[in-house]
């Protein structure tokens, strides 16, 4: 099973929307194993962001995330990061599928509503960030035989 990360970023939370983006995870089969409500510190976001240090955006997306609370999830799925990204929609809303997250919710890049790990190992990376061990909980529905074979 892999393991992806999904920050519902401060836009969605102050909109009132973290109910139904997570319901859309849960819909779409994911299994949550981890779930904080936080205030992101500056160290984290620099730390989460560090690919894009450098770069002229960098500096409002540390001060966007720690702006306000964000709810963290760490979801554990067959191809997990692939059907995440999918539920998510493409980055910049107005080219994101009607039905995602960002297709239906989102209007501008820099308040796209929410964050999913690109690849299996920043999952791994991202999901270790947030969580420690401790944190995550591996556990099966009764519902699981039905979503994967």
């Amino acid at each position: 099973m892999e393991r992806t990360l999904i920050i519902i970023k401060p836009d969605a939370v102050q909109r009132g929307l973290t109910g139904e983006i997570l319901k859309r995870f849960e819909a779409r089969g994911l299994r949550i194993i981890g779930m904080k409500f936080m205030q992101m510190s500056r160290e984290l976001a620099e730390k989460h962001y560090a690919i894009h240090q450098g770069k002229d955006f960098y500096e409002g997306l540390v001060n966007y995330i720690t702006s306000s609370p964000v709810v963290v999830i760490a979801l554990e799925g067959t191809n997990a990061v692939a059907a995440a990204r999918k539920t998510i929609g493409a980055t910049r809303p107005q080219e994101a599928e009607a039905g995602t997250i960002r297709g239906d919710l989102a209007l501008e890049v820099g308040r796209n509503l929410v964050h999913g790990s690109d690849t299996v190992e920043n999952g791994q990376i991202e999901v270790a960030n947030f969580f420690s061990d401790a944190e995550l909980i591996s556990w099966s529905r009764s519902a699981d035989p039905w979503i994967f074979q």
